[in-house]
């Protein structure tokens, strides 16, 4: 064989394992993305679970408690906010996931209030339909609580292989961005105070 076909099988060689590697890495990427985007479903659908008790939650406080009525707007209000904000998982910036969390805190606020007003009925509190939402609204907050751990595992496994060396390279010329983390909510360090 004469040299310069030696040199041209070798670069074409090394040509195709080149581009193999960039279709392996945008791949893992895509599969890391997509991860994420299911990921951000779960969190939105669990956001729609607590959203979807409110108004039973709201109906049954609203017949022993009438004159508590600015509360009960309040919350219908801020479940009404929290459901019109919505985040594409392809887009999502960290202003758009702290808009999210803002409405979503906002909702978390009102119900506090709400399940603070219970104290004041007995006979609320005692009310097998009230203890039922009660319960599920706890569990609900609880698996938004992990679903938006699971999240931020995701998008750190993501953010992680979008920035090492050779994929960095890959995830930019395809603009595959990092993405953000839910964070605690402003406040949310300082412990609450409490009078007797």
């Amino acid at each position: 064989m004469k040299k310069t076909t030696i040199i041209l099988i070798s670069v074409i060689a090394v040509i195709a394992i080149i581009i193999l590697s960039f279709i392996s890495k945008y791949n893992s990427i895509v599969v890391l993305e997509e991860d994420v985007n299911g990921q951000w479903a779960n969190v939105e659908n669990q956001y729609q679970r607590r959203a979807d008790l409110i108004p039973n939650l709201v109906a049954t406080v609203k017949g022993y408690a009438e004159h508590e009525s600015a509360t009960l707007e309040g919350v219908i209000a801020a479940r009404s906010k929290a459901t019109q904000v919505t985040v594409n998982p392809d887009d999502l910036t960290p202003e758009k996931l702290q808009e999210f969390q803002a409405a979503q805190g906002q909702l978390s606020s009102a119900l506090g209030k709400l399940l603070m007003i219970t104290e004041n009925y007995p006979d609320l509190k005692a009310n097998q339909n009230f203890m039922e939402l009660q319960v599920q609204l706890e569990g609900t907050e609880n698996r938004i609580s992990t679903e938006r751990t699971r999240f931020n595992e995701m998008a750190k496994n993501y953010n992680a292989v979008t920035r090492r060396f050779p994929t960095n390279i890959v995830a930019s010329m395809f603009g595959f961005e990092k993405k953000p983390y839910f964070e605690a909510e402003e406040g949310s360090n300082v412990a609450p105070e409490v009078k007797f």
